[in-house]
């Protein structure tokens, strides 16, 4: 197999910190992403960038991963795992690469993809196994991105574990960070851990446990007040908007954020925006608004 150079993918120095090799992430999936990339090769990229991201934003596997790097591979160039590679570890302390890696997930759009196999090759895991001989039970590590509906419905999401389609149940407001675990599911019998994360939304945004709403309001709405239907994960609230409100107005739906003790509130922050006039009566109704306030229409 061949050896990849993680930091070159993402376009960072090895030195990198964390943010940096976020913001490289986020900038290279939204380029690349196959929903609206007309580039040649982008979903390739994207999955590129996907598997780098996942190696390098873990602790565990970038110190690993640079313990190999160490050993002088070049990217391009054929390599197996050397036969000691993670027996004396790294710091000082030893570590089992499947653990650190993962072997089990449902998938990229769910949690960790099957690093270990991504990166060694299904061959080199093979012969590792048939080394070491039969394999003790041992908890496996993955990351599940659950929809915030689901976090504030407290439903159950189904996902693709080894093979098998798992429905999950997921405790209403449970946090990012929290674990699931599922006995059984993991290593040769072990556990599986399911380290739980937010799935971005097309309209809320997250802020602890308070839920961000942008809504767009219209000149006149903000200057003389209107009651408007927002959405909320509860279901949609009639909102009133005072007058005489500015872009970046906050006003607060109280409880209406993510479940908890206390659960949190929706935000709700305005944004005036001006409508396309379409027609001659819209153009003039701008031009008297404008003579309105003593500016000249043009």
């Amino acid at each position: 197999m061949q050896f990849k150079d993680y930091y070159a993918v993402l376009g960072v120095e090895p030195t990198a910190g964390d943010a940096e090799i976020k913001t490289a992430y986020r900038r290279l999936a939204r380029k690349y992403h196959p929903d609206v990339s007309k580039e040649t090769g982008a979903e390739e990229q994207f999955k590129a960038v996907n598997e780098a991201y996942e190696a390098l934003r873990d602790p565990q596997k970038r110190a690993a991963y640079d313990q190999l790097r160490a050993r002088g591979y070049r990217p391009g160039e054929e390599f197996r795992p050397p036969p000691d590679f993670g027996q004396g570890g790294y710091g000082g302390q030893g570590f089992d690469f499947e653990e650190v890696f993962g072997s089990a997930g449902p998938g990229n759009n769910g949690g960790f993809s099957d690093f270990f196999e991504g990166l060694f090759g299904r061959r080199a895991r093979a012969d590792g196994a048939q080394a070491r001989g039969p394999q003790a039970p041992r908890d496996s590590h993955a990351k599940l991105a659950v929809p915030l509906q689901t976090i504030y419905d407290g439903d159950s999401v189904r996902v693709n574990v080894n093979g098998k389609q798992l429905d999950i149940k997921v405790p209403k407001g449970i946090k990012p960070g929290q674990v699931i675990r599922l006995a059984g599911q993991g290593t040769s019998g072990g556990s599986l851990l399911l380290e739980i994360e937010y799935a971005a939304h097309p309209q809320f945004e997250v802020d602890g446990r308070n839920i961000i709403f942008v809504l767009p309001v219209t000149p006149w709405q903000a200057a003389m007040g209107a009651t408007l239907s927002v959405p909320t994960l509860g279901g949609p609230v009639d909102v009133k908007i005072p007058a005489d409100s500015d872009s970046g107005r906050k006003l607060r739906l109280r409880g209406r954020g993510l479940p908890g003790t206390p659960p949190g509130d929706q935000i709700i922050e305005l944004e005036v925006t001006a409508p396309r006039a379409s027609s001659e009566d819209q153009r003039q109704a701008y031009r008297d608004l404008a003579q309105a306030f003593g500016e000249k229409a043009s």
